[in-house]
């Protein structure tokens, strides 16, 4: 839920578990669950609800962040480091140093953003599970 940054982590968290038991790569772990957390804390910075969906299979995880709030209205903009929208409030506790759009590329192999002003944004990123894919 935007706003409840006290529940950011909890889907990188889950997901970091399961990729321990199923003996992924402990550096695409951290990988993932950088991409994923950054992911989660923009949802509560910046947008009113959002849903995580994860899809692994033998090559690559792939997750997909939807959001429902006031969209991105300039997303090569928002890819620029230190570039923020994020309220006083926010940056306040921490957050909204212009960084997580960055590090989410930064720490995938593939990422795509779509985004509609005052309708939401919808994020997808990638890590494959093999070099050679």
């Amino acid at each position: 839920m935007g706003g409840d940054f006290a529940s950011a982590g909890t889907a990188s968290s889950e997901v970091k578990k399961v990729l321990k038991q199923i003996n992924i790569d402990p550096k695409i772990i951290k990988r993932v669950v950088v991409a994923l957390y950054e992911a989660e804390v923009n949802v509560c910075a910046h947008a009113y609800a959002g849903k995580v969906e994860v899809k692994i299979t033998p090559e690559e995880i792939n997750i997909t962040i939807t959001d429902k709030g006031p969209g991105i209205p300039n997303i090569e903009e928002a890819m620029v480091e230190g570039y923020s929208t994020a309220s006083p409030a926010v940056r306040e506790m921490g957050f909204g140093a212009g960084m997580g759009l960055p590090n989410i590329k930064r720490n995938t192999d593939k990422m795509h953003i779509e985004s509609v002003v005052n309708k939401g944004t919808t994020l997808n990123f990638v890590n494959y599970l093999s070099k050679t894919t």
